[in-house]
């Protein structure tokens, strides 16, 4: 065992039995860990059609290979379950210190199933696992539950993953806080803890697992620490974060504005991350062992700073999605979304539907409590955060997400909600760069912007004098495309970038790998740095083609999961409002065409093998070595061809 533990920790919340499984070394290497670890669990473990938030749902935490080293990027972490948003996979991963600390506990995962009959926590520490009663954090918010959990553990140094009152009120897009800097925010997987009465776990370790060549881990680690002052854009990232993409992407006419009908925000410049710099987020911190240090941290006099500070993505979503250019504001709603425990993704984009709903007045003053709900009204943003979080009034109603709302409202609210799968968009107006809009689509978990390397960073020629900085089209070379390609087009040489780019991607979900220290944009850990470190971890001796195959593994088997809980091709769609122009300060974006849009996504299932509605055929379950869950997933697929459901008989796969 080299680079994992070698052991799992199964836990039955009903009963409160706990059991340790000690897979042979040829699981791990199959599955790697993340994503692929988490997803064999769900598919062994969640009865097909099992509400997310009953008892039958199942929580994976995971790490992979290389969770825990020296290496730079290395130590975020996964958190899956059956989505109570989406009803899909659900899926979310955060960096900073909990994943490690896991693996130096003892374990590689945590598999926890049932309901426990009173609040609880799980105290994780040095190969032990033991249910305690969490009563005293029960109710609080995240910073006063993180000291009341650390008091009861009885050590300052343990690292804490919770829910907080929204996750304890199964709000559908409740997060989870990793020592209230670092965030599983997306899936609303905090209401699967909450449903389960699991307030945290905490866990506290002092054995690393042992590495196979420590002396090459240091190497690969001291060339990083070495090379990446050289790289202006992980510079820049150090500097502010991803504060530093709201006023570019608003001057791209990119950036979702007034729940999407505009790309540009007049108040952009205020809200971004040049002025938040300069006034309230003036301190940095990193994850472990990482030294680009991108975190913010709020300075701004009456702001907590022990909940860290805003992302890009909230800026976004809390501030232009929903028309509201006063910083301090913005950073407030971030800071209450972190203190409850809410997601600032789908928070922002549900408060920007409800404003417009209440503008087109679909949603009535009365039905709104009396809330000036017009887009930028400060004191509605922040006090909708609060109701959602505890579910009062028009709250009870957002907290199940705007797709669910929509259903309730009628009245054409269905048109204004920016879901997919039900899942709120992230702060990129993909109109711009159709490919992102075919990864929304597509992705497993509803509406995600990191399914692969936005298509706009591609349009240019390689550059002869810059190394690091600049993104062109040469980082496509591995992935066999030779020449730029424009942004908004979704033609077969932009499909089989973004299928070859997925997989690339998904590999970063399964090995908990750092998108900010391994993508093209920052041109710092390639594929070839990846398999070196992973030779040097576990001593196998482990290819690109090998890695590759791994992140393609994760792609299917989370579509396998979801064609098991009956979602089809026509899941994959946008919302109308993504078809339509996108009007910007200096121009109007195209919208996606539907034609193309069609043909890009019957396109991408041919290149992952999947057949015209999306389901892996038996060959490619076969190639995969997943052919047992492809069985299991025709098996509940009954319809015949020309239902009402429209999914063809797929009786002769089986």
């Amino acid at each position: 065992m080299k680079g994992y533990t070698g052991q799992i920790a199964h836990i039955d919340l009903d009963c409160g039995e706990i059991t340790v499984e000690r897979p042979e070394w040829s699981f791990y290497r199959h599955y790697l860990g993340g994503r692929n670890l988490a997803l064999h669990y769900l598919l062994e473990g969640i009865p097909q059609g099992a509400d997310p938030l009953s008892s039958d749902n199942v929580v994976v935490v995971s790490t992979s290979i290389l969770t825990g080293t020296d290496y730079p990027g290395t130590s975020r972490f996964t958190v899956a379950a059956k989505s109570p948003l989406t009803g899909c996979f659900g899926e979310a991963e955060a960096g900073g210190w909990f994943g490690p600390e896991l693996k130096y506990a003892g374990f590689d995962a945590l598999v926890i199933r049932g309901r426990s009959p009173v609040p609880t926590y799980l105290w994780v520490h040095d190969g032990k696992v033991e249910l305690r009663d969490a009563g005293r954090a029960w109710g609080l918010e995240t910073a006063e539950g993180h000291e009341a959990l650390l008091a009861d553990a009885g050590d300052r140094k343990a690292r804490v993953l919770q829910i907080g009152p929204a996750g304890e009120n199964l709000v559908r897009f409740a997060c989870l806080a990793s020592d209230l800097r670092n965030f599983c925010g997306r899936c609303g997987l905090g209401a699967v803890f909450g449903s389960k009465q699991l307030r945290a776990i905490v866990v506290r370790g002092t054995s690393r697992p042992e590495v196979h060549d420590q002396s090459a881990v240091r190497e690969l680690s001291a060339w990083f620490g070495k090379h990446f002052p050289e790289n202006e854009g992980l510079r820049s990232k150090g500097l502010m974060g991803t504060m530093l993409g709201v006023t570019s992407m608003s001057e791209m006419g990119l950036l979702p504005t007034r729940n999407f009908q505009q790309g540009s925000f007049e108040a952009a410049e205020t809200i971004g991350g040049e002025h938040l710099h300069s006034t309230l987020v003036k301190e940095r911190e990193g994850c472990r062992a990482c030294p680009v240090r991108c975190k913010r941290v709020v300075t701004g006099e009456g702001f907590d700073r022990r909940y860290g500070g805003p992302e890009f993505e909230s800026l976004g979503s809390l501030g232009s999605c929903c028309g509201v250019g006063d910083a301090a504001t913005v950073v407030r709603a971030n800071e209450l979304c972190n203190a409850l425990g809410l997601d600032t993704i789908s928070t922002g984009v549900t408060i920007a539907f409800a404003m417009e709903c209440f503008e087109r007045g679909i949603l009535t003053p009365a039905a709104a409590d009396g809330l000036d709900l017009t887009f930028g009204n400060v004191e509605a943003l922040l006090e909708l955060c609060r109701r959602i979080a505890v579910r009062q009034g028009l709250g009870d109603l957002l907290a199940e997400g705007s797709w669910r709302a929509a259903q309730r409202l009628g009245c054409g609210a269905e048109r204004l909600s920016m879901t997919v799968k039900g899942q709120e968009l992230p702060a990129h107006d993909p109109r711009g760069k159709w490919g992102v809009a075919l990864g929304y689509a597509v992705s497993p978990t509803g509406a995600d912007h990191l399914q692969a390397a936005h298509d706009s960073w591609f349009e240019r020629e390689p550059h002869p004098e810059v190394e690091y900085s600049y993104v062109d089209v040469s980082d496509l070379y591995p992935f066999g495309v030779y020449f730029p390609m424009k942004a908004a087009s979704l033609d077969e040489v932009k499909v089989a970038a973004f299928a070859a780019l997925q997989k690339s991607w998904s590999l970063h979900n399964v090995l908990d790998l750092c998108i900010f220290v391994s993508t093209p944009e920052y041109r710092m850990t390639g594929l070839d740095q990846i398999v070196s470190l992973a030779r040097a971890i576990t001593g196998w001796n482990v290819t690109d083609a090998e890695l590759l195959r791994a992140g393609e593994l994760g792609i299917t088997l989370a579509r396998l999961f979801n064609v098991r809980e009956g979602k089809t091709d026509d899941d994959d769609r946008l919302p109308d409002r993504l078809h339509d122009p996108l009007p910007f300060a200096s121009g109007t974006h195209a919208g996606i065409p539907r034609v193309d849009f069609a043909r890009a996504r019957k396109l991408y299932y041919q290149m992952l093998g999947w057949d015209e509605h999306g389901f892996p055929t038996p060959w490619k379950g076969a190639e995969l070595g997943v052919w047992r869950h492809l069985s299991s997933s025709i098996s509940v697929q009954p319809s015949p061809v020309g239902s009402v459901d429209g999914v063809p008989d797929r009786g002769d796969y089986a």
